[in-house]
């Protein structure tokens, strides 16, 4: 087995993955510490797994609360203690990508969807081709404080920004960094001794920039060339 296969191998054995529209689902052999601005049980929670529900526009009419539908649909579906998000991409068309870095590995699952495209610190437009938003998971093997989750939580995020530079994506003239609507879930072990630091120059930092960059990259080159092939037709799902 090469060097490539033995990272792949222990990225994997992080969480699972199960995809059954409308639900993408990540899942834990144990209890995680997650930290989001998630839906359904945002912020500091423990957890062992994180759902994604696919939508519809006609699931969310005006007048819905979207928190109260995510939530009643993740008691139905017995989602009841996950982390919950919503997003209007095909969940079939998830993206998956591991990484490690000295002894930690990472692994993030993202749906990636640019309709809603925006740039930070600029009014943002209408979208241009309906709703579209990135979720991601990224996971890592090492125990963290919850100072050092907060750390990762905004390299997560500074991955997911240089992969949505990187595809190509514009939003009047300017390069896109976001969404309107991104959600991004960062968990950890409980157990085990905790770094302190998962800043860009530690392994933790490196493993999870990374894993996010390669899954939501390839998530949205894929979102733009769909959308390309599909926008006459009217049938792209963001």
């Amino acid at each position: 087995m090469s060097a490539a296969d033995d990272i792949a191998s222990d990225a994997d054995a992080l969480f699972s993955v199960t995809c059954a529209r409308p639900w993408l689902a990540a899942r834990f052999v144990r209890p995680q510490r997650m930290l989001s601005w998630a839906l359904a049980r945002p912020g500091f929670q423990t957890a062992h797994e994180v759902a994604w529900l696919e939508v519809e526009d006609v699931d969310l009419p005006v007048t819905v609360d979207p928190v109260a539908l995510l939530a009643a649909r993740m008691r139905s579906a017995e989602f009841g203690d996950a982390v919950g998000m919503m997003t209007s991409r095909d969940v079939r068309r998830h993206r998956v990508a591991g990484a490690a870095s000295g002894g930690t590995t990472a692994r993030c699952l993202a749906t990636v969807g640019l309709g809603n495209a925006a740039r930070v610190g600029a009014p943002s437009p209408p979208p241009h081709e309906a709703w579209g938003t990135v979720n991601l998971l990224v996971a890592c093997s090492v125990t963290l404080t919850d100072a050092a989750l907060v750390e990762a939580l905004s390299i997560a995020v500074e991955a997911r920004t240089a992969a949505i530079m990187a595809s190509g994506r514009t939003v009047d003239g300017g390069a896109a960094t976001g969404t309107g609507t991104d959600c991004v879930v960062v968990a950890t072990p409980l157990d085990g001794p905790a770094a302190s630091f998962a800043g860009l120059h530690t392994d933790v930092g490196v493993a999870i920039g990374t894993a996010v960059y390669e899954s939501v990259k390839s998530g949205a080159c894929d979102w733009m060339a769909h959308t390309r092939a599909h926008k006459s037709a009217g049938e792209e799902r963001l």
